[in-house]
This record gives structure tokens, C-alpha cells and sequence, in this order.
């Protein structure tokens, strides 16, 4: 039985890591794209310079 309780605490351990990265990593993402945004807003207001 304590295998057990031992197996269910690592699975639990193992996707809440797992969803905290994927969490973090998706507020990363849409950080980059906002910056993304910006320059291209940025560079169509400055002009097209190529």
C-alpha cells in the first residue's frame, strides 16, 4: 500500500512540474508574439526600410 501512495505522489509531483513549465512557457510565447507586434507596428510607422 505505501508503493502505492509512493507512486501516486511522484505521478503527482511529475505533472504538476509539467504544468507549471508548460504554463510558464505559454506566457513566453505570447510575450514574444506582443513584442513581435510592436516591431512590426513600429516598422510600418517608421517606413519600409529594407
Amino acid at each position: 500500500m505505501q508503493n502505492l501512495l509512493y507512486t501516486i505522489a511522484v505521478v503527482l509531483v511529475i505533472l504538476w512540474f509539467l504544468g507549471f513549465l508548460v504554463y510558464n512557457v505559454g506566457s513566453i510565447i505570447h510575450i514574444l508574439l506582443v513584442i513581435a507586434v510592436i516591431a512590426i507596428l513600429l516598422r510600418i510607422i517608421k517606413g519600409k526600410e529594407i
